[in-house]
């Protein structure tokens, strides 16, 4: 009965060594160091030998161990989390730059924790709140509505990265875009052409980055002796069915013109599409131009005619920026500029 109760109990005491976990401790024996130290070599804090850490990245690989990012935190402070406040997740533009950010933190050991402030001031805040009760290590916010002064209070305990405004404090980083400067060259684009007549869609005056497009739109005009018309500006909402709703308010209201200047590459998508609804054809009757430059704006029918705004990469930059912040260092990411990017949308005026 001995003999058959051994037997039987080595193969499941074996299973149960097989099956365990495998801990900090279980690294630290095979590569012959210290649990505290295996913890710095993983926060980035440890000062030792190359082939201490050879060993040590040897008995990680050899057990598959995975570190606890909360016993990191535990360990170093840290949490290795960064929250990240954007505005609407199913937009297309907004998507692109928080793909660009997964992209840069998630290789250097960080998770995004990602939230919507949908343009509200109150609930950006509650956001804020929340990421922070999260122990996140900074935060990225995606233009959005707080206050420059909230923004730079919260640089004051932990990092912050702000796209889309120009500011400037301790902890706090900010990646803005030459909105005028673009809405500027749009319009410009279309005077070249010989267009005189030139409607806006303006953007949803929520948003910063709206006054700044229709300011590059009334500059492009003066500089070419046009005057401005408050009749051939129409309210929009940076969706397509604004866009939509905004040529048919033109269309309506009998205003002429021969080109659409839409602040951005949603709304003009929706005023195609109004203007294929009356008979009108672009680039024949009516030029139309976007800004943003949205994957999907090359494969519209026909192909857009927008301002180019690199979002994967400004949410990359913004990445690079709070890794570069958290390491104590001063960021070096640079704003991109516009450029213009001419296709089929657009043709020279024929009299």
């Amino acid at each position: 009965m001995k003999t058959n109760n051994k037997q039987g109990a080595g193969p499941r005491s074996s299973e149960r060594r097989e099956n365990a976990p495998v801990t900090i401790g279980t690294v630290a024996r095979a590569a012959g160091v210290s649990a505290s130290t295996i913890s710095r070599i993983l926060n980035g804090t440890a000062v030792v030998s190359e082939l201490k850490k050879q060993a040590v990245e040897k008995a990680i690989a050899q057990f598959g161990y995975v570190p606890n990012p909360v016993a990191r935190g535990l360990a170093g402070g840290r949490t290795f989390s960064v929250g990240v406040v954007a505005q609407v997740m199913d937009s297309p533009f907004y998507g692109g730059k928080l793909r660009g950010i997964e992209d840069v933190l998630d290789p250097a050991g960080y998770s995004p924790l990602f939230v919507s402030g949908h343009w509200d001031a109150t609930n950006e805040a509650r956001c804020i709140d929340v990421l922070r009760s999260r122990r996140v290590d900074g935060i990225i916010v995606l233009t959005g509505r707080l206050s420059d002064q909230v923004l730079k209070t919260h640089a004051k305990s932990l990092p912050v990265v702000i796209t889309g405004r120009a500011l400037k404090a301790p902890g706090l980083f900010s990646l803005d875009f030459d909105n005028f400067e673009g809405g500027r060259m749009a319009t410009e684009h279309l005077i070249l052409l010989g267009h005189r007549r030139i409607a806006f869609i303006a953007g949803d005056p929520r948003h910063p980055d709206a006054p700044e497009r229709m300011r590059g739109y009334r500059a492009a005009l003066e500089a070419a002796g046009i005057p401005y018309e408050p009749d051939l500006v129409v309210q929009g909402e940076y969706n397509e069915v604004s866009g939509l709703l905004a040529v048919n308010r033109l269309l309506e209201g009998r205003q002429q013109f021969t080109a659409i200047f839409a602040a951005n590459d949603q709304m003009a998508l929706g005023a195609s599409l109004a203007l294929h609804r009356r008979s009108l054809r672009v680039p024949e009757d009516i030029s139309l131009v976007g800004f943003d430059d949205l994957p999907a704006s090359q494969y519209a029918i026909p192909p857009l005619s927008t301002v180019h705004q690199p979002a994967y990469d400004i949410g990359r930059q913004a990445a690079m920026s709070m890794l570069e912040l958290l390491a104590g260092n001063k960021p070096t990411a640079k704003s991109p500029a516009p450029s213009f990017i001419a296709r089929e949308s657009t043709r020279r005026l024929r009299g």
